[in-house]
Order: structure tokens, then C-alpha cells, then sequence
């Protein structure tokens, strides 16, 4: 599949799960990937601070075989070298990871993503050739260590109206609050913990992508 493909199929997700075993509910990460897939989702991204390069590279194999066989987009966290070695459809960029220019030169037909904190960093990876840029952490969230600052729903208006490539939103987002950042146009919505600890994951998946569309179908 090309890039170009890949960005097609990107425009057309709402919800936008990602990985990270130690808060699943003592589901492994492929139980999670199966859950998301029954659910609906478009697109999973596989996240693992944890594990070794080889442990995330085989399991990363095991998400790309299934991902492919449901036509789901596979996003891997951090590393361009795993993204490539197992046939991935992206990869999803740090502020401290790799720079996106020098991601896209060494693959150019994977999506590359970019998290930024504000709207200099949203700029600034849209400029450097990012497909699409992660806003967050927009709530408190138990995936950040340490993180002291989140910047809040009214943030998303306000990057989303300066730059021109898609975006995610992210950062202990659920159903209690999701409707916060739906009204601030946010129509990708980035999720851990609301869906990797729901009880019933393919139900939870169901709930979030409905709520994302009647948005969607509302909006002007």
C-alpha cells in the first residue's frame, strides 16, 4: 500500500486506540488489537515503552498480520526501523524521537505522525512534512509520567484552525468528557486507557465511534 492510500484510508477514522498492556486490564496486547478490530476501528496504534526492540518487533509482526488481514491501518510508536521491518502503515513520532524530516526520507511511503504540545510544535511538524500531528495531553492522563501541563479542550480549536494536515487528539480522554473535544471539532480521537480497561472492548469501541459520528453528521 502507498502513502497515498494510507491518507485516504487516515481521513476516514474517528476513533483512534492505542496500545499499552500494563493498563489492560491484565488483557494482553493482542486481545486489546482483537477487541478494537471486532469493535470497528480503523486504525491502532502499537505502544510499548516497556519492551525490548526485539520483543516489540515480534509482536509487531503479529499486529501486521492481523491488522492486514482486517484492513486496519497499523501505526507503530517511536520506531521507524520497526514500522519498516514489519510492513507497517506508519509511524508515530515523539518530540524527542526521531526528526519527521529524517523519518520521511528513510521511509517515504509510511504516514508519519507527530505529537506536539502547541501550536509552535503543530507548525513546526506540519512544516516538516508530518501526515497528520497528535494535540494532547488535552486532560490528565495515566500515560504521561510526570506530566504537570495539559492544555485543555479550547487548545484544539485553536491549533486545528492553523494548520492543514489531519489531527488526533489525545490525553485522558473518555466517554465522561469526549463530548468537550468533539465540540472543539476534534473528529479523531486518540485513546488508551478508555478503551484498553473498558470491560467489554468491542462495546466501548462501538459507543466511542458513534459518538464521534453523530458529531460529525451534526456539524456544518
Amino acid at each position: 500500500m502507498d502513502r497515498q492510500t494510507r491518507a485516504a484510508m487516515f481521513q476516514e477514522i474517528d476513533v483512534y486506540p492505542v496500545t499499552c498492556e500494563a493498563l489492560s486490564a491484565g488483557r494482553s496486547n493482542l486481545e486489546v488489537l482483537e477487541g478494537v478490530i471486532e469493535g470497528g476501528a480503523k486504525i491502532i496504534q502499537f505502544r510499548e515503552k516497556d519492551y525490548s526492540e526485539r520483543d516489540f518487533y515480534d509482536l509487531g509482526l503479529r499486529f501486521r498480520e492481523i491488522t492486514a488481514r482486517a484492513n486496519v491501518l497499523l501505526i507503530i510508536n517511536d520506531h521507524v526501523d520497526i514500522a519498516l521491518a514489519v510492513g507497517a502503515d506508519g509511524v508515530h513520532l515523539g518530540q524527542d524521537d526521531l526528526p519527521v524530516e529524517v523519518a520521511r526520507k528513510l521511509a517515504p511511503e509510511l504516514l508519519i505522525g507527530a505529537s506536539t504540545h502547541s501550536l509552535e510544535e503543530a507548525l513546526e511538524a506540519q512544516e516538516s512534512g508530518a501526515d497528520y500531528i497528535n494535540i494532547g495531553p488535552i486532560f490528565p492522563t495515566q500515560t504521561k509520567k510526570g506530566a504537570s501541563h495539559f492544555l485543555g479542550p479550547g487548545m484544539i480549536g485553536h491549533v486545528s484552525r492553523n494548520i492543514q494536515v489531519p489531527f488526533t487528539v489525545m490525553g485522558g480522554i473518555d466517554l465522561s468528557n469526549i463530548d468537550q473535544v468533539l465540540a472543539q471539532g476534534a473528529g479523531r480521537v486518540a485513546m488508551v486507557t478508555a478503551i484498553t480497561k473498558a470491560p467489554d472492548i468491542p462495546q466501548r469501541v462501538r459507543e466511542l465511534r458513534e459518538r464521534i459520528r453523530a458529531y460529525k453528521c451534526s456539524s456544518p
